[in-house]
């Protein structure tokens, strides 16, 4: 890793925090003795965040029959676990503002590659959805993190990409000393997310794993990276659909082992989902 840039990181007064709803949240996850009322009472704490997690337990995607209008009752039919997730996501929000057209494609993005980890992680089931979710969501944090610390670096970035018709990757490494994996990895790290995310976030583009990589970590990375490819190839949060990717053909499908015949099924249950559930999300 970048020693440079972990400094940077680690030691920038101005970056985002993670929202104090959202760490009360994990902790209150952790503790053996929490209940519905406690979740419900922090939550509640913070008026925007509550609003969006009531929002976003409506969708369909969570497969509830009636409509959930009470933070108690999200609690009690989603479980602890998920209600974390969907804090995180709702409280994490407000680090993409401004609300330009670029932080609007990002979040589109960041949240449906969360929706697909989590598509992908239920059906191979090698993973936690959670921690799934929770990846795809912050796979792409190191854009946001770039923009706030340089948007007109940033901006240069993404004009490359449209300008020259290359990848954000080839862009960034044109313009950057290091990439937005790295960026990603290190919020990760600052934010006190567990090591396993961290490295999920800083692989979702090499898959760069050791002789005697974690086989867990191996699976994760790869859904990370595969629900980032869905966004890709269904034209979620980028410019145009990449219609000549061969999804089943990609390292994390293959290590995943995925043939055509699942990957398409994946791929067009989270396509229904998304179009379905984006009021939810947005």
């Amino acid at each position: 890793m970048n020693r440079e840039l972990e400094l940077i990181i680690m030691t920038a007064s101005d970056l985002p925090t993670i929202p104090v709803v959202a760490t009360k949240v994990m902790q209150l996850v952790e503790s053996e003795t929490s209940t519905a009322e406690d979740m419900a009472r922090v939550v509640a704490s913070d008026p925007a965040v509550a609003a969006r997690v009531l929002k976003i337990s409506n969708s369909s995607f969570y497969g509830c029959q009636r409509q959930i209008q009470t933070l108690s009752h999200a609690i009690m039919i989603l479980g602890f676990s998920t209600l974390k997730s969907l804090v995180v996501a709702a409280s994490v929000k407000q680090v993409y503002k401004p609300f330009g057209l670029t932080e609007k494609m990002l979040w589109e993005h960041s949240f449906g590659a969360g929706l697909a980890a989590s598509i992908i992680a239920s059906n191979t089931r090698q993973v936690n959805g959670e921690e799934a979710f929770l990846g795809g969501l912050f796979h792409d944090i190191g854009k946001i993190i770039m923009n706030i610390l340089d948007s007109q670096q940033f901006q240069l970035v993404m004009q490359k990409c449209y300008n020259e018709k290359i990848s954000f990757q080839e862009a960034e490494q044109q313009v950057y000393p290091y990439t937005h994996a790295e960026v990603g990895g290190l919020v990760i790290k600052k934010w006190n997310f567990p090591t396993v995310l961290m490295n999920a976030i800083l692989q979702h583009h090499s898959f760069d794993f050791g002789e005697h990589e974690d086989p867990y970590q191996v699976q994760i990375s790869c859904v990370v990276g595969l629900a980032n490819l869905f966004c890709h190839k269904a034209g979620i949060g980028v410019r145009e659909p990449e219609e000549a990717l061969v999804l089943h053909e990609t390292k994390p499908a293959r290590l995943l082992n995925l043939d055509e015949s699942r990957t398409s099924a994946l791929l067009e249950q989270f396509e229904t989902t998304f179009k379905r559930d984006k009021k939810f999300f947005s």
